[in-house]
């Protein structure tokens, strides 16, 4: 691959298969044009049918093949070809009208014309025709109607909120604040009205606020350690201080400019909550029991590590501008995940409601357990709890209901321990009703404490990695999902996620370096906050104030808080993340997406949460493959009826190619072709007529082609080898993805690969024409002296039309082609072939347009002079005057269109026109012509023009209605071309 690779860069890339296929084109356009019956001579070689590629050939064969290929078909020299010239996007010089570009044998001849501008007006500068000047550039310029567009001048002062101007992170906390406020200078009424108005309307915010967090601590910061194992089950409070650290640091993040949203609310992840009791439960497995102080200090700091790293992918998304790469990740999965965490939410209320000892086992004895009197009551009343909620939800939709609804449980269900006598705190605890009370004086910061690098067991600690990376990347799939969400709720179009990601990947820096845990902007609760009347950064800075003191006085209160509250929000948690995975995706997706959810969920609840991601990603990989492949790469197919290429052909050859086009097959192909995506292709190749000849696969807009796809081409080449049918590849760019991946299978070797669809169907176009001049030599009598002479080789049944005489290819060829030159067409232009020029090639071109004969064309022979144009030589250029018309006795004429919309070429051979509608219009030259080969052409100058109007007015208006049958024809064949390639 290395030696492949180093030829390529070389420049030795295998040739294409359009050598000597233009010169093809120019010597049957010819045989067209002198209207004799041709015959065999070694002279046309060129003309000689190609053999088609045997699946299965003796060495014989094969030499022949090649033998004929190496003749018939001249590989590419290292000069520039004229393909270079089809693509290259040079700018167009200009060049006054009229400037003389030919060998005339007349004297005062101008330049002439190439088709049809709809409407075309160049822009004009100093009197001159200027096309080098951009349209941006202009500072007025004419429409179609001759309105006048003038650029508006932009400003030099940006507009208020424009998205171009970032937003600049403060330097530092006290100048966030200050830039609370917009006046540096307070007056008395300034320090009444923003120093205690404000913030005195924004008390009922805060206190919304301040609830959610209680609310939020008690569900997920209580049980943020695994509270069913014994040496984690006095660190609740613990669990809610880092919580609430984790509150205070990212709120102080956002509110002091980090974030774009001024009312953001920031707060702990409760994804991260599974991959936390996974790391503290493989951290003891790793010290054991007998070493509390090794494992809580691993524990912890393997907490704050895992929001370090969290941070730092944050950042590092957010500064190299890759948010936008997260969108990529399949929206089922994360549903998935989240379903998972609900999975695990649930069992986290059993075991916590339920007071069971270490972690929830799926057994027969956890289940007789769990349905024992005593213990099936505290959990079933937090599970009822949660389920009255969510059906009050459905009818008070008040932001309070749901706060409020919580504070009265423990308000409640103390007023009644109050009122029975027989119930008491400390007998509830031992119930399991109440959570115990922290150890005597233990402060918010005793966390801290837990804190020992000496007892850290490094070990166990590098064992909690992968969870991280998991729990990492289960975390950072938020933001580009919550950000824009909460942009659009809150009616902002200028927010950018990479910032968000830089400011979330500080904030979880920093609460790891504080000893916390991970946060993120959350999307519920800044809703909640915003549209109570918050939407200011001094709201979101008095939030972190009263968080902190809820902090502060936190710990004294665990110890009277009913297990019943804390085990009703978990289990409202869980119970709506299962509904959203399992739930409200039901008839969304389809069987696959939701049987990967599903699975999902079972593995991430049941087993291990990070197996469960991978089987999670695995999955998608599979649903991709599987729901890709359902999708065929065929993306459109066309007969060659009606796919042409752009070669201008003589009216006879025209007719032919009509009659034989539905032997020419073309496959569009499209996106990225890989193992499962090819198959729909070999089975369309395998179920193909039997009369078809060509089948061109044209590759132009497939992105790109694995190993197993490429491979797959040399297979459907032997398949149509055998069938008779010829595989022919076009869209193939030179160094390219594609052209590689097939270089590398060896598909160059046993195809013809062409670099546009326009070359490969003017190739098949000219086999079936070689082949309609083969039957005609084979049934014409003695030739006359002009005859066009053929090859000798050409006497053997040619390839195109079958292996057998009686094959239907070859007898539908056959007829057609006795059809074609039998017709009266044929026969008058042997009789006019002893007319001196122009006259021929006056009655040839114009035959099928006009019902004029040779006594009526003879009068017009005198406008038209004859000109010899040599190979690379300019016959106009876009945007020239119209000065001439053309018809072309010998060569080909190239036009290239550089249009607004795109570009293309069209090649006009012998026995046909050039120029006619901007010529007869008098309006500019539309494309640029070129001589491809030396050309000898008949052209009528605009004074030939005036003189025949005045002379003969009936020679005029039948040339004017020949050229809108003709202009008529060329936008058909164009259009129909466009639209093939487009398609």
């Amino acid at each position: 691959m290395a030696c492949l690779t180093l030829l390529l860069e070389a420049g030795d890339w295998p040739h294409y298969s359009f050598a000597g296929v233009r010169e093809q084109t120019a010597e049957l356009a010819n045989i067209a044009l002198l209207g004799t019956t041709p015959h065999h001579d070694a002279h046309h070689d060129n003309l000689n049918p190609r053999p088609i590629l045997s699946a299965a050939r003796s060495s014989h064969s094969r030499d022949l093949f090649e033998s004929a290929r190496s003749s018939s078909y001249p590989r590419v020299s290292a000069s520039p070809s004229h393909l270079s010239h089809l693509f290259r996007k040079d700018q167009l010089p200009v060049e006054s009208p009229g400037e003389s570009r030919g060998d005339y044998d007349h004297e005062g001849f101008d330049s002439g014309s190439e088709c049809d501008p709809l409407v075309v007006r160049p822009r004009k500068r100093y009197g001159a025709i200027d096309y080098s000047i951009p349209e941006a550039a202009q500072e007025e310029e004419d429409d179609l109607e001759s309105q006048r567009r003038y650029r508006r001048k932009s400003s030099a002062r940006p507009r208020h909120g424009s998205t171009n101007r970032g937003r600049k992170w403060p330097k530092n906390g006290v100048g966030a604040i200050l830039k609370l406020y917009d006046k540096p200078k307070w007056s008395s009424r300034d320090i009444w009205e923003k120093g205690i108005v404000q913030p005195v309307q924004y008390l009922p915010a805060v206190f919304l606020g301040l609830l959610l967090n209680i609310l939020d601590g008690l569900s997920y910061g209580m049980i943020l350690f695994p509270l069913g194992e014994s040496m984690f089950s006095d660190l609740g409070p613990d669990g809610l201080s880092m919580f609430y650290v984790s509150c205070i640091v990212s709120q102080l993040v956002y509110s002091c400019g980090g974030s774009a949203f001024r009312g953001g609310v920031g707060s702990e992840m409760i994804e991260v909550v599974p991959f936390f009791h996974q790391m503290a439960y493989t951290i003891l497995n790793e010290v054991g029991q007998d070493n509390p102080k090794s494992v809580l200090a691993t524990t912890i700091l393997s907490y704050a590590i895992s929001s370090v790293l969290t941070g730092a992918v944050f950042f590092l998304l957010g500064y190299l501008k890759l948010g936008s790469l997260i969108g990529f990740f399949p929206r089922h999965i994360l549903v998935g995940c989240i379903g998972g965490v609900g999975w695990f939410l649930m069992a986290t209320g059993l075991e916590v409601c339920a007071r069971l000892n270490g972690n929830l086992s799926y057994d027969l004895d956890t289940l007789a357990l769990l349905f024992k009197p005593g213990t099936l009551i505290l959990w079933t009343i937090p599970l009822a709890l949660a389920c009255v909620l969510i059906l009050a939800q459905k009818k008070i939709k008040h932001p309070l209901f749901m706060p409020l609804y919580f504070l009265s449980i423990p308000i409640i269900f103390h007023v009644i321990v109050a009122l029975v006598p027989s119930l008491d705190i400390h007998m509830l605890r031992e119930k399991g009703w109440v959570f115990d009370a922290p150890q005597s004086g233990a402060p918010f910061w005793h966390f801290y404490t837990l804190y020992d690098f000496g007892a850290v067991d490094w070990n166990a600690l590098l064992k909690t990695v992968p969870a991280m990376f998991a729990l990492t990347f289960f975390g950072i799939l938020h933001v580009p999902i919550n950000v824009p969400a909460l942009a659009v709720s809150s009616g902002m179009d200028n927010v950018d996620v990479d910032k968000e990601l830089i400011a979330h990947g500080i904030s979880n820096a920093l609460s790891g370096c504080t000893g916390s845990i991970q946060n993120y902007l959350v999307y519920t609760n800044s809703i909640l906050f915003i549209r109570a009347g918050a939407d200011s950064r001094l709201a979101g800075l008095m939030l972190a104030a009263g968080t902190f003191g809820v902090m502060v006085a936190g710990p004294n209160i665990v110890g009277f808080i009913p297990v019943m509250i804390v085990g009703a929000l978990i289990f409202l948690l869980g119970i709506e993340l299962l509904r959203e995975a399992l739930v409200d995706t039901w008839g969304k997706l389809n069987k696959l997406e939701y049987l990967t959810i599903c699975t999902i969920v079972v593995t991430m609840g049941a087993w291990d949460f990070v197996i469960g991601i991978l089987i999670g990603v695995l999955l998608a990989c599979v649903s991709l493959v599987v729901q890709t492949s359902r999708k065929s790469p065929i993306r459109a197919t066309y007969s060659g009826s009606v796919a042409r290429s752009t070669v201008r052909r003589h009216p006879t050859q025209q007719k032919f190619l009509r009659e034989v086009g539905s032997q020419i097959q073309i496959v569009k192909l499209a996106g990225y072709m890989f193992f499962g995506t090819i198959t729909s292709v070999e089975t369309y190749i395998r179920s193909l007529d039997p009369t078809i000849r060509f089948v061109v696969l044209d590759l132009g807009r497939v992105t790109g082609i694995d190993f197993s796809a490429a491979e797959a081409f040399t297979r459907m080449q032997r398949v149509m080898a055998g069938m008779g049918v010829e595989m022919v590849l076009s869209g193939v760019t030179r160094g390219g993805d594609v052209g590689n991946a097939l270089v590398n299978v060896g598909v160059w070797d046993v195809a013809l690969v062409f670099e546009t669809l326009n070359e490969a169907l003017e190739f098949t176009e000219n086999e079936f024409l070689k082949a309609l001049y083969h039957e005609a030599a084979m049934d014409a009598t003695p030739p006359p002296p002009s005859a066009v002479q053929l090859p000798k080789q050409l006497l053997a049944p040619p390839a195109i039309v079958g292996f057998e005489p009686s094959s239907p290819r070859r007898a539908w060829v056959r007829n057609a082609a006795e059809t074609t030159m039998g017709s009266d067409e044929v026969a008058q232009t042997t009789k006019w072939a002893t007319f001196k020029q122009p006259l021929p090639l006056i009655l040839q071109t114009f035959q099928g347009t006009t019902d004029k004969n040779e006594d009526f064309w003879f009068s017009v022979c005198p406008v038209f002079r004859r000109v010899v144009f040599k190979q690379g030589q300019v016959v106009f250029e876009r945007g020239d005057e119209s000065t001439g018309f053309y018809l072309l006795e010998e060569g080909i004429f190239r036009a290239e269109y550089d249009l607004d919309q795109g570009r293309f070429t069209e090649s006009i051979v012998a026995g046909t026109t050039c120029g006619e509608l901007p010529f007869f219009s008098e309006t500019n030259r539309t494309a640029t012509v070129v001589a491809e080969t030396d050309v000898v052409a008949w052209v009528m100058d605009r004074d030939g023009w005036e003189t025949l109007k005045k002379d003969n007015t009936e020679a005029a208006m039948e040339l004017l209605r020949i050229s809108m049958k003709l202009t008529a024809e060329r936008m058909h064949a164009i259009t129909s071309y466009v639209l093939t390639s487009a398609g």
